[in-house]
């Protein structure tokens, strides 16, 4: 999951592209199939998670006797190998892609995170998801004596640690009844002992989390195309507020929270794949709907509609729809270009955004352009595409967003930029802010989606979406330290995790309890 730290206005340095672009923290799978190579299903899963996190990757494996997890930077092709998955043998697994904040690109951080029972049995978790009670629940951890793993500082591991402490003289599942009650924010988790895979969902439901069947199994993942991946079928969307236990007598559910939905719009217009299903909503219905609905509400006269792909891409096929104006390919994008952990030079920051987009001159040239994107965050990405189009023989660029005007930090699990860097902020007037942004992007129009028209899309109720980065309303309350400006709130929570204290490094190669459990570290 994410750093103690609850939002980051800055990423890697390496990519100025990728710094404009709201970023998900975190992909989880699970899966409990007797019989199946458990590891590279989860291997497979994650690589159809991996836009949901690419700084990250581990894989636990449990066999009836004990749990193993690898885990390591950089992303799940990366991480992992043949020979490392011919050692992870068992019946029962959890994956985890992650995407972590500023300072925390760490393999501490990394997971699944791995922790030991009193009792003797391993627990491995993973979580997608941001807590806004960390604080409390780090001092009720410091209170019980517990101590944080070497090097973490996650929001995660303090979670973890209640779980291992409230399984020592219970089963895992009576612990998780107890703890998650206790948990306030945002969380999605997928865990597990030796024999049982868990799964959980806060009572706000805002990051989607699924169950599927295999023909011998079952699985859970953080979205519906991680099944077709891995060749299951879709069976329900895991309910907010809901535990799940899987092992051989099936699969078993509670209720440890009372639901109230607020699912994350973010997920539909941005976040998840296309090719996902949310709460029974094609995400890509809803964005070619968005565009549709986009054209009705900002029509243009144009002579092209062309995306920023790939995220743009389906709402510029609905405005052209819509619209009537001819649907085109005027951007290129480099597929193999992603989170890079080399610094560029000066020569190379300054192509900017040339790196990832290339425009197609002979389809553009002389063209005026209506230009579809999802989103504008600060709004140095669209400057620079806007001044490359130009200069690439553009007539006219007028630029249209499928979704309404960010202003708000998430405190929920995507890193956005702090309020004082978004760019629709600090503007008197909803006409004058997108006024103000059209002229600081340069283009010769510009049009958002509102917010009415962009629920409307997802076909879900209002009340039971959460849109707090564009109308400000929080569904979970945030600790009252967030008023005292993210840079505070990140150091308290930073200092929170450090009173865990640290713990010796248990040798990477080795058990870490009588042969029952063993953390692999690369």
């Amino acid at each position: 999951m994410a750093d103690m730290s609850i939002t980051s206005p800055n990423l890697l340095a390496a990519d100025d592209v990728s710094e404009n672009e709201p970023r998900e923290e975190c992909g989880v799978f699970g899966v409990w199939a007797p019989g199946e190579d458990v590891a590279k299903l989860s291997y497979y899963g994650l690589y159809a998670l991996q836009h949901r996190g690419q700084e990250a990757a581990g894989i636990a494996v449990g066999d009836g006797s004990q749990v193993i997890v690898f885990k390591d930077l950089g992303l799940v092709s990366q991480v992992f190998d043949e020979q490392t998955m011919a050692a992870m043998v068992g019946h029962v697994a959890v994956g985890h892609c992650r995407y972590s904040t500023t300072g925390s690109t760490t393999w501490e951080n990394s997971q699944p995170i791995f922790r030991t029972t009193a009792a003797g049995s391993g627990i491995a978790l993973g979580h997608n998801g941001n807590l806004v009670n960390t604080a409390e629940l780090a001092g009720r951890a410091r209170d019980l004596g517990l101590t944080g793993s070497a090097g973490a500082t996650s929001d995660s591991d303090v979670l973890g640690a209640l779980l291992a402490h409230g399984a020592a003289d219970r089963t895992i599942e009576q612990a998780a009844m107890e703890v998650l009650p206790t948990v306030e924010g945002a969380f999605c988790l997928t865990f597990m002992d030796e024999n049982t895979l868990y799964a959980a969902r806060d009572p706000h439901g805002v990051r989607p989390l699924s169950l599927g069947r295999l023909d011998r199994g079952w699985v859970v993942a953080s979205e519906t195309a991680a099944f077709d991946i891995v060749g299951a079928s879709f069976v329900r969307d895991i309910e907010p507020g809901e535990l799940l236990a899987i092992d051989a007598d099936g699969v078993r559910s509670k209720r440890f929270a009372e639901a109230t939905p607020k699912g994350c719009v973010f997920e539909y217009v941005y976040l998840a794949r296309p090719d996902s299903v949310i709460n029974g909503r094609s995400v890509h219905a809803t964005r070619v709907d968005i565009g549709r609905r986009l054209a009705r509400e900002h029509p243009a006269e144009g002579d092209l509609v062309i995306p920023v792909p790939e995220s743009g891409t389906p709402a510029a096929v609905g405005y052209a729809q819509e619209s009537g104006i001819p649907y085109g390919q005027g951007l290129m994008k480099n597929a193999y270009v992603g989170r890079t952990f080399i610094q560029p030079s000066q020569t190379i920051r300054q192509l900017g955004i040339r790196l990832k987009l290339n425009p197609l001159k002979d389809v553009i040239r002389g063209k005026r352009l209506v230009v579809v994107d999802d989103s504008i965050v600060r709004g140095n990405t669209q400057r620079a595409l806007i001044r490359m189009l130009r200069e690439a023989g553009a007539a006219e660029v007028h630029v249209r967003i499928a979704s309404s005007p960010v202003r708000w930090p998430c405190f929920y699990g995507i890193d956005f930029a702090s309020p004082a860097e978004l760019i629709a902020n600090g503007m008197e007037s909803e006409e004058g802010m997108v006024d103000g942004v059209r002229q600081a992007i340069g283009a010769d129009s510009l049009g958002y989606i509102s917010n009415d028209e962009m629920i409307k899309a997802t076909e879900q109720p209002s009340s039971k979406l959460c849109a707090a980065c564009f109308d400000g309303h929080y569904p979970i309350p945030l600790p009252k330290e967030t008023s005292m400006g993210k840079a505070v709130l990140e150091t308290m929570l930073k200092n929170a995790a450090e009173d865990l204290g640290e713990t010796a490094t248990v040798d990477p190669l080795t058990s870490a309890n009588d042969n029952v459990s063993a953390v692999m570290r690369p």
